[in-house]
């Protein structure tokens, strides 16, 4: 037996328990890991709390997590990994234990901590994704919305890095590091419109809105055209003309090797703002609630 989070019945928090379970048999192609570092995504809370219900019904007792990092230690036929051998990737049957299977492991670089190694999965494939969702181009203008969140974050390197101009909303306590990442950073609230305006005079092509603060109509205004903006946040994607994200549309080539050895190489930076041991599961949700963390939060079981 080992260790896992589990819930059996929707709610707040509290419903995550620390339970015996059986430890997973990886199937073909899949590799079990002892899990190292586990990422908490915001998705996980959604459906903890029942509000994906309707699309992702539950299967109770449910082991929740989407990504992990860990050591292979057993493998299924035509596994593209070893035991032994140190791996990252999307998880089958959840990550919040001390084992987890991956379907296509990606090898941890030895410079990659265990922490970001876990947290790039999901937000780097994301941000990987909507770029390339919206087709934006070098020498064009994007502006971001929550630039200093997660997939923010590294939309904005990777945008800056094709030679597009970047715009990004963020808080005061973000700002700092959104400019310093190559972005121009503007006060989200009240007037973000004008600000974007007086910082990209000759206009916005494309809008990525990682932060579901409302901002749908006015970035359509912005951009002349909704099929120039992209949401991963905001529900109401449709009632805009605006296209919600939500992991259809994955590129044909896998873009985690790539963003792994960015990472590894100092070219992608992706904060770690909170690492809870295994059992504090609840704890990290609350946190992340209450916005109490800024960055990534991950468990180390």
């Amino acid at each position: 037996m080992s260790k896992a989070i589990t819930f059996s019945a929707y709610g707040a928090p509290e419903v995550l328990r620390l339970s015996e379970v059986t430890p997973p048999e990886p199937g073909p192609g899949q590799v079990r890991v002892r899990v190292r570092a586990a990422s908490v995504n915001p998705l996980d809370l959604k459906i903890r709390s029942g509000l994906m219900a309707g699309a992702v019904p539950a299967r109770f007792p449910v082991i929740p997590g989407l990504d992990a990092a860990g050591v292979v230690d057993a493998v299924g036929a035509g596994a593209d990994a070893a035991v032994g051998d140190e791996v990252l990737g999307a998880t089958a049957g959840g990550s919040y234990g001390e084992y987890a299977l991956l379907d296509r492991p990606v090898a941890k670089p030895e410079g990659l901590s265990w922490e970001v190694a876990a947290a790039l999965v999901t937000v780097g494939r994301t941000a990987f994704r909507v770029l390339g969702q919206l087709g934006v181009r070098a020498g064009q203008t994007l502006l971001v919305h929550g630039a200093g969140g997660s997939v923010g974050t590294l939309a904005v390197q990777l945008a800056t890095a094709r030679g597009i101009t970047v715009i990004g909303t963020a808080g005061e306590h973000d700002s700092a590091r959104v400019t310093a990442l190559g972005a121009t950073a503007v006060g989200y609230g009240d007037g973000w419109a004008d600000r974007v305006k007086a910082a990209a005079p000759r206009g916005v092509d494309f809008v990525l809105d990682a932060s579901g603060a409302g901002v749908l109509a006015d970035s359509v205004a912005l951009t002349g055209d909704s099929a120039r903006v992209i949401t991963i946040a905001d529900m109401s994607a449709a009632r805009h003309g605006v296209r919600f994200s939500a992991g259809s549309g994955e590129p044909a080539e896998e873009p985690l090797p790539q963003l792994v050895q960015l990472a590894a190489a100092g070219g992608l930076d992706l904060p770690v703002s909170h690492s809870y041991p295994l059992d504090r599961a609840a704890a990290a949700h609350a946190d992340i609630e209450a916005r109490r963390s800024r960055g990534k939060v991950v468990l180390l079981p």
